[in-house]
């Protein structure tokens, strides 16, 4: 009589970093995966048990190599951040990705959307949002009575996870941080510090201004023979 060896005993399964398919399929796509992921970053820039990664293969279970997926940004609460090749759920205190966001490619096709709801309905996700900015679309899924169900409505939505409220300005896809601030891209914000450093710039010039006026002034005041102090 055999002993029946389990998948998890074999020494020999690898888990892939990489699926071999690229992070995105436009410049638009990944404009938005990078805000989003980069955001989310920020947001819990001071939180060490937040884990946030873009575009990383998570297998959720263990001995099992082709069940994964990779989504375009994931938050898990409860772990800590720091560098992997991809999210090992068994290694992780067996702590699901809470939060998933997809942003939809042009080559994306329904039954692969399809797919991944499945997938993070199976394995555990409370919150999963995906946006299509070539149509201004935004849909969102919460995990209610074990399952994951459509938000509706979505736009004012604000994730039980995140604290981040879901808006849409036309097409383009607005996310608000609990602070008020809207997500920004690099190129925003690196526009947005420039406008404050000139900012700086020019009040400092104006201050500069206002002191030689008022010097000139006193030197006026003292050639009349007046005293400035007691004027």
């Amino acid at each position: 009589m055999t002993s029946k060896v389990e998948l998890s005993d074999r020494p020999d399964i690898i888990y892939p970093d990489s699926d071999g398919q690229p992070m995105s399929d436009n410049t638009k796509q990944f404009r938005w995966i990078v805000t989003i992921k980069e955001g989310l970053e920020y947001l819990f820039k001071d939180d060490s048990n937040v884990f946030i990664a873009g575009d990383l293969l998570w297998y959720p279970v263990e001995g099992d190599n082709v069940i994964r997926a990779a989504p375009d940004a994931m938050v898990v609460f409860g772990r800590p951040k720091g560098d992997r090749g991809s999210y090992q759920q068994w290694k992780e205190n067996n702590i699901a990705p809470q939060v998933v966001f997809e942003v939809r490619s042009p080559g994306n096709t329904q039954t692969e959307l399809d797919k991944k709801l499945v997938f993070y309905d199976r394995h555990g996700v409370e919150e999963y949002y995906l946006y299509d900015p070539d149509r201004g679309d935004l849909s969102g899924w919460l995990r209610r009575d074990n399952r994951l169900d459509v938000i509706d409505p979505i736009l004012g939505w604000v994730s039980p996870r995140l604290g981040v409220r879901f808006e849409m300005a036309g097409t383009e896809l607005e996310l608000y941080r609990p602070d008020g601030e809207r997500f920004t891209s690099y190129v925003e914000l690196a526009a947005l510090r420039e406008q404050e450093r000139q900012a700086r710039e020019q009040a400092q010039q104006r201050l500069e201004q206002e002191r030689l006026r008022s010097q000139r002034l006193a030197e006026k005041l003292k050639e009349l023979g007046i005293d400035p102090d007691e004027v």
